[in-house]
């Protein structure tokens, strides 16, 4: 920090899991977009052709037992990709799971293709064909739907790499700045959510699937939620005299999410934050005794307000944010002290 007055202060680059999770996120997200993508596309390419119902299952011998329609077939996979999707991205935010990264990627990548795959295969069989009952399921798919999937898990293994290292707790801490009486000093930094990017993303494409499959209250909800999810995926956290606040950084910057002035702070730390075992997820969260703006684990500012409760919000560098914070606050009360 530079020892001026309205000079900023940096935020400083960080190594480990602060800087490689949004990589790990965005490529464990990919595949369930990448499917349900693909899903869509071909089913606009072949859909003039599809018979009405589909054969959507198939006996050992390959002989259609099974019968829906397209929009079944569609609304089943979506289903598949989002909760799939939901589940491995949770596991990822547990801390005790971290060392295992790769592997839940890979996981993640085998899912997404074995449940696409097969989606897929049963348009393709179904394409130009008169009755479904006539549809026949060549076995020889079964062993190349198990070795598509296995060569996407190893391809989500190649790409995940090396596995995340643990942030050091003793990293946290808020010690106050050695800022000079009669000087100021700013710090701000912007933090983004590629999985709640990706959750955005998602759920306007499937708003989208779902109109041109006609289900319109369905188009109405995916696109409002997008449209709740996708302007609080990057936020700016600031920290100055006026104490703390938090702003969407994709909006206008009159708007804020939560100020927090400095007669209210007691202390603030900076420490790793664990969103789904301390918060139980992703977002604004409330629970007892705090609520705070969770984007991911890891890096993050807690505040204990003079009630007693606390507001934490994930952010990197948040040990540098924190001290100056408990320097405006100790001001603050040595001048109502005063």
């Amino acid at each position: 920090m530079k020892g001026a007055s309205g000079v900023g202060v940096g935020a400083r680059a960080r190594s480990g899991l602060a800087s490689k999770g949004p990589w790990w996120a965005l490529i464990a997200a990919f595949p369930f977009v990448a499917v349900l993508t693909t899903v869509v596309l071909v089913y606009v390419a072949v859909a003039d052709r599809l018979p009405e119902p589909l054969a959507t299952h198939f006996a050992t011998g390959g002989r259609a037992d099974g019968y829906g329609t397209a929009q079944d077939l569609l609304t089943l996979v979506l289903a598949l990709l989002l909760i799939s999707g939901a589940v491995f991205g949770a596991l990822l935010q547990v801390r005790a799971f971290r060392p295992a990264t790769p592997w839940l990627i890979a996981g993640g990548f085998a899912t997404a293709a074995g449940i696409g795959y097969p989606s897929c295969l049963t348009l393709f069989l179904n394409d130009g064909v008169a009755d479904a009952s006539t549809v026949r399921l060549p076995l020889w798919q079964l062993p190349v739907a198990l070795v598509v999937a296995l060569a996407a898990g190893a391809l989500g293994r190649l790409l995940a790499g090396a596995p995340p290292r643990q942030p050091d707790p003793a990293s946290g801490g808020a010690p106050r700045l050695d800022l000079p009486a009669g000087t100021t000093a700013g710090w701000s930094h912007t933090v983004s959510s590629p999985l709640m990017a990706v959750l955005g993303v998602v759920l306007f494409g499937a708003g989208l699937a779902a109109g041109v499959l006609g289900a319109w209250p369905a188009t109405l909800i995916l696109t409002l939620a997008a449209a709740l999810v996708l302007p609080f995926t990057s936020v700016r956290v600031t920290v100055d005299r006026r104490g703390l606040t938090v702003a969407p950084a994709l909006l206008p910057s009159r708007l804020r999410i939560r100020r927090v002035p400095l007669d209210r702070i007691k202390q603030a730390t900076g420490r790793p934050i664990a969103a789904l075992a301390e918060y139980g997820g992703w977002g604004y969260r409330i629970r007892p005794g705090g609520s705070g703006l969770i984007l991911r684990s890891g890096d993050g500012i807690v505040v204990t307000l003079t009630g007693g409760r606390t507001f934490a919000v994930t952010v990197d560098d948040a040990a540098t944010a924190a001290a100056l914070l408990n320097t405006y606050a100790d001001r603050a009360r040595s001048q109502q002290g005063g």
